[in-house]
């Protein structure tokens, strides 16, 4: 028996993409996590795009290094980065091998496995927050750097997959300013989302961290 059309694993030609296209056409479809616990859906809800060394707001804008080499590699692969010393964060490379763009799972619905996630993010006050935010994506979904490099278009057996699900209707696709991104990146339109759906994170503008006083110094 044929599997059906919105289970199909999305080819890695869906990837090899401008990031601005691929970014929104996420929206709606259905990631996929395998552990030997059992499998998660989500249906993904959030995103935002990151364009390489042309984006301030991109780990890779300074050039490569060994944390982000896979955004340099083939499209298609996962992007996982720790952050603040407690978060781990999932992207997927996308656009042409070297030019180290990708896209920021930020949030989603989960559709089939809820029972997995619950027990990792107990504070979770019901299963529309248990993926609402990257961080909190990321550990519902058991998401560690042991999967950074991942081939999310290597088949059905991978940690990661993505299928095409039901993407939106276009009136329901909106854009605004990535959270908490500062400086030159502030302004992109680059977050994408749907409208109305409740596992949306909410936005938080940029906040430039302050530097700590030093209780020595004359004046503190």
């Amino acid at each position: 028996m044929n599997e059906s059309p919105d289970r199909t694993p999305l080819p890695r030609s869906f990837f090899d993409r401008p990031v601005l296209e691929v970014a929104p056409d996420l929206l709606g479809r259905t990631l996929v996590r395998t552990t030997e616990e059992g499998r998660i859906e989500l249906r993904l809800t959030e995103v935002e795009a990151y364009a390489g060394e042309i984006d301030p707001g991109s780990h890779a804008f300074r050039g490569r290094t060994a944390r982000n080499a896979v955004m340099f590699g083939p499209p298609g692969h996962v992007y996982v980065y720790f952050t603040y010393g407690m978060w781990h964060c999932l992207n997927l490379v996308c656009g042409p091998e070297g030019s180290a763009s990708g896209v920021l799972l930020r949030a989603g619905e989960i559709v089939s496995g809820a029972e997995q996630a619950r027990p990792r993010r107990r504070s979770a006050r019901n299963d529309n927050e248990l993926a609402k935010g990257p961080a909190r994506l990321a550990t519902a979904l058991d998401i560690a750097l042991t999967l950074n490099g991942e081939d999310a278009c290597a088949g059905p057996d991978a940690p990661l997959t993505v299928l095409t699900g039901t993407p939106p209707t276009p009136d329901r696709v909106l854009a605004g300013p990535r959270t908490g991104v500062g400086g030159d990146g502030a302004p992109h339109p680059w977050r994408f989302w749907i409208d109305g759906d409740p596992t949306v994170s909410p936005y938080r503008a940029h906040t430039p961290r302050k530097r700590r006083l030093d209780s020595r110094r004359p004046g503190a």
